[in-house]
């Protein structure tokens, strides 16, 4: 099982919106230092909405060969084609991804049957390790606690990412599904409670920015050691909250760039962070010692 902090990475790029190689090849070296225990190539974190598939899998592949092993690499290969969402899981594996994430079909806001179906046929046609990714706030549609269960039940399928910061669901999913069943959220401002009540990891919009401490404060948190887990997560909770000023990954990329790490660079119809949250962002990254 994978656990700890799993970096979404973002996807740097150039002024134009290229795709950076260089920067991408530093963070990734930053965070295995740091000690990110694990990295997603191509999440919602990476714009994956906006890169091609000949991008998307040149982002997997570039990161499988820079980590060399040294850390797993998840790779973001949802749609809300399943179709779509088979075919890139299958590339990913290829590619030599150590397990996908795949979040649930955006827009068109199926059943939770067809939540169920979608998940199945994917895990079914494409043998690699599998996260589900619960995300209401971005695909306007919710995988319910008692859906994740049946799909537990499915071989490869072996987590989840619950972004919902629905903290009573942890204790409800790990009813319904067994030991070997990761449980992951993608709340980074509830991450210390989820772990502590039983959670294995998270997989984190923060950790782009302090991956050290959100590594060690998610190691305590696992750990049920509550007070060191509090401590360090008062150093990075403005982080939380100001990272997500507006919509994800604008703040982080800004921060990022910040430190030195990467070029100006996103994608339409994302746009570069206002400069009136500029200050809002410093604060909290001096608050967390990172500039």
């Amino acid at each position: 099982m994978i656990q700890g902090s799993i970096v979404a990475l973002i996807t740097p790029m150039d002024s134009q919106g290229n795709i950076d190689k260089d920067s991408l090849a530093r963070l990734i070296e930053f965070h295995i230092e740091q000690g990110t225990d694990a990295l997603v190539a191509v999440g919602t974190t990476g714009e994956s909405a906006t890169l091609n598939e000949e991008e998307h899998c040149y982002v997997i592949k570039f990161m499988v060969d820079k980590v060399a092993g040294r850390i797993p690499v998840i790779a973001g290969t949802g749609s809300n084609s399943t179709t779509e969402a088979i075919n890139l899981t299958q590339k990913a594996k290829e590619l030599g991804a150590n397990a996908c994430l795949i979040v649930t079909p955006y827009y068109n806001k199926p059943t939770q049957e067809g939540l169920y179906l979608h998940h199945k046929a994917i895990a079914e046609a494409v043998d690699i390790p599998q996260i589900l990714y619960n995300v209401p706030g971005r695909t306007a549609c919710d995988m319910l606690p008692e859906t994740i269960g049946r799909l537990a039940k499915v071989p490869n399928i072996v987590g989840v990412k619950e972004a919902t910061g629905d903290l009573t669901r942890v204790t409800k999913l790990r009813d319904l599904t067994h030991s070997n069943f990761a449980l992951y959220t993608g709340d980074d401002a509830s991450s210390r409670e989820f772990c502590l009540l039983g959670g294995n990891g998270t997989i984190t919009v923060t950790g782009n920015v302090a991956p050290r401490l959100v590594h060690e404060m998610i190691t305590a948190a696992i750990a049920g050691n509550s007070k060191i887990a509090a401590e360090i997560d008062r150093k990075i909770d403005a982080l939380h909250s100001s990272l997500f000023i507006q919509a994800n990954p604008i703040p982080v990329k800004w921060a990022v760039a910040e430190m030195g790490l990467m070029q100006k660079g996103i994608r339409l119809p994302l746009t570069w962070l206002s400069e009136e949250c500029f200050e809002t962002v410093r604060a909290a990254m001096r608050q967390a010692s990172v500039i």
